[in-house]
Parts: structure tokens; sequence; C-alpha cells
């Protein structure tokens, strides 16, 4: 699957972002090594610790399904209206990548869209992270 794509479905993901209190939507669509996309939009709470960001309520809908090879992530975000800026994800859902992505290849797509947008690794956004291969010895 191309970027834009993947991007066009974090956008439309976006749309559906509940955030009553900051107003700032953000879309996430995860594409799994099968060619499966799962979206994700962030999810506010007003007692703030149970928000869900967009990139981990993909994540955990895919591997609720089963799901646990992946190739790559989009994300967008802003305010009402067109992203205007890039949205990185947060260190929580950087660690949740972590746990289920090979940081070497599995990329990151921060787009603000569908022509606009940046990619890195996850070894790149999170250098020297903690993942699975650090508790069975390497």
């Amino acid at each position: 699957m191309e970027n834009k794509e993947l991007i066009r479905l974090a956008l439309e993901a976006r749309e559906r972002a509940y955030v009553p209190y900051s107003h700032y939507q953000v879309g996430a669509a995860l594409l799994a090594k099968n060619g499966m996309v799962y979206q994700g939009c962030n999810i506010e709470n007003a007692a703030y610790t149970p928000t869900n960001c967009a990139e981990r309520t993909a994540f955990f809908k895919a591997v609720s399904e089963g799901e646990r090879e992946f190739e790559a992530i989009a994300i967008v975000g802003g305010y009402a209206g067109a992203p205007t800026g890039y949205a990185y994800p947060c260190g929580v859902c950087r660690q949740v990548m972590m746990e289920f992505c090979d940081p070497k290849s599995f990329r990151v797509i921060t787009a603000v869209s569908e022509e606009a947008y940046l990619e890195k690794t996850l070894e790149e956004m999170l250098p020297h992270g903690f993942g699975p291969s650090d508790l069975n010895g390497g």
C-alpha cells in the first residue's frame, strides 16, 4: 500500500475522534504485513488518564483481532479543519510500537496531507528503545 492511501485512511479516522476537551483530533492508519489496515482515533476522557491516543487505538484493535505483524502507521493530527502540523506519537505510543514492531523496518509516517508527509523508522523515533528482546537475553 502506498503512503498516500495510508494517509488518506488516517485522515478519515481523524474525523471520528472524540475530543470534547482539547479539540485536537488525531487519526491513525496501521498497516499489517498481511495488507489489512486498522484505523484509530484519539478518544478523550474527562479524567484525562483514561484518554487513548489514535495510534494505540489502532494497535489495540489490530491486536485484539489477532494481528501481530506490522509494516507502517500513518498519523495525522490537528484542530478542527485540516491538519496544520506534523503529529508525532507520544512516548507511550512509541513504547506500544516497540512491543509489536521491528524498530529497524517499521515505518512511522506523520502527515499534514497526502502530499506533505515525513517518514522515519521506529528506531529513528525511539533510539535505544526497550522491547521484548531486552527481556529474553537480547
